[in-house]
């Protein structure tokens, strides 16, 4: 399960967006925002959910990588307008 880390994002077609957060799990609606900037979500399985994000036609920008030496892996989907979904691999507990 996806959570939340943070947001700041706006969208052209809320249909069309709302759609794709579908996709990636989101189960409750939103409304438009006026500030741009991104979503950050975490995963257990960052490899896992580009998978199946694949599968239903979703593509990171480039694959997984670290910031720095030892941080968790993370990588970027675009939403349908273009903006982009931080993926972030949790740590191991």
């Amino acid at each position: 399960m996806s959570e939340l880390i943070h947001t700041c994002y706006r969208i052209l077609e809320i249909d069309r967006s709302v759609e794709f957060y579908e996709k990636l799990g989101f189960e409750e609606p939103y409304e438009i925002g006026t500030g741009y900037g991104h979503i950050a979500v975490s995963v257990d399985d960052l490899d896992g959910a580009l998978e199946g994000l694949a599968s239903v036609g979703i593509e990171p920008e480039k694959p997984p990588y670290t910031v720095r030496e030892g941080g968790n892996r993370l990588c970027f989907v675009r939403d349908p307008d273009g903006y982009r979904i931080e993926l972030i691999e949790r740590s191991p507990a």
